[in-house]
């Protein structure tokens, strides 16, 4: 199987006309217009959006969008500050503090990683719907973008550009809701899935796992799998993972008991959004405050730091016994595996720059 076989979303309409009129002319200069979006054939179908489905205008205007700084009330923090895409759009440190007021964040930013599949909750917690609803909240929040949202219309509303642009994207002004639209649809393109283990899983010629990397891959099917589902290696599931044990902190609205603050039901106290495995090598630290800053420690959680509490997930107490019993042989092999999924046509793409 090549690596060019992917299932499609085409331009549309507008490119079967274009397709037809050149072809009946007889130009011989036609090129088939890129897709939308690219999805691998070991992925699940993709399904667009019916409120806000993707366009070239659209999701032009949300990459525009993504690294404006001027998004951001003092014009010096973009998405992209972030949201880096040479780290899988995390941004390498635990706790950010680069936002408006320069506070410390009190959770880590999550990598942007195939959002076009994540229908269950976004955040950490969940406690946003869909992208499009999602993106108020760091654009508004005292310590992230902190913009006046109205002021943020008259700054774009000054620029000829953006207004030409949301002309052809949405055929209306600038607004808010254009603005949310196109970041989502610019982010439901983030699709990863060209690693060494999906070339390995399509039976491609480059797709070759040596036998250390085989061997972790049989350790995440048994260990890792039920939570980190694939193709996509996340369940979009929450989880109590053994972090903590005392759930009782309830300062910063909550935030530190997990799915908790949004549904404010006991079981889940300490349970968290389960991150994708993929791009794993270039997204640390790891969980959802950025406490492990290497996979090595990450995995030495599982082994021997995992804490008890009723919500705790139950593969990780299996008769009595915390945790997962790896040898350091084991260790290896399985972040040899881990490395596996790292996607450097993902972390290079220009159409994501």
């Amino acid at each position: 199987m090549k690596n060019n076989q992917f299932n499609k979303i085409q331009c549309g309409f507008l490119s079967l006309l274009t397709f037809a009129f050149i072809s009946c002319s007889g130009d011989d200069d036609y090129q088939e217009p890129k897709p939308l979006v690219e999805v691998p054939d070991n992925f699940p179908s993709f399904i667009d959006s019916q409120t806000n489905p993707l366009s070239k205008d659209g999701i032009a205007l949300g990459k525009k969008l993504f690294y404006d700084k001027t998004l951001s009330g003092n014009n010096n923090v973009s998405c992209a500050s972030c949201h880096l895409p040479e780290l899988a759009f995390s941004d390498g440190v635990a706790l950010s503090n680069v936002g408006v007021s320069g506070n410390q964040l009190h959770r880590n930013a999550p990598a942007l990683i195939n959002l076009a599949w994540a229908t269950n909750g976004l955040f950490w917690d969940g406690g946003s719907t869909n992208l499009e609803s999602q993106a108020f909240a760091p654009l508004s929040h005292p310590d992230e973008m902190f913009q006046n949202l109205n002021q943020l219309i008259q700054e774009l509303e000054a620029k000829p550009e953006y207004v030409s642009l949301f002309q052809k994207a949405f055929a209306q002004p600038v607004s808010q809701t254009g603005i949310v639209k196109a970041l989502a649809q610019f982010q439901r393109t983030l699709v990863s899935g060209n690693s060494k283990y999906d070339k390995f899983i399509r039976n491609e010629a480059d797709g070759f796992l040596n036998e250390a990397e085989l061997d972790g891959l049989a350790l995440a099917e048994q260990f890792c799998f039920s939570c980190h589902k694939t193709p996509l290696l996340t369940d979009n599931l929450y989880h109590n993972n053994g972090l903590d044990d005392d759930f009782s902190n309830t300062a910063f609205e909550g935030m530190l008991q997990g799915r908790f603050r949004v549904t404010n039901d006991i079981n889940d106290l300490g349970k968290f959004k389960t991150p994708t495995l993929r791009n794993i090598e270039k997204t640390a630290p790891y969980m959802h405050d950025g406490r492990f800053s290497t996979l090595e420690e990450v995995i030495d959680h599982y082994r021997f730091g995992v804490k008890n509490s009723p919500s705790l997930a139950s593969q990780l107490n299996q008769n009595n016994t915390l945790g997962i019993s790896l040898s350091q042989t084991e260790k290896n092999n399985l972040i040899a595996f881990l490395k596996t999924l790292t996607d450097e046509e993902f972390l290079n793409n220009p159409r994501f720059k």
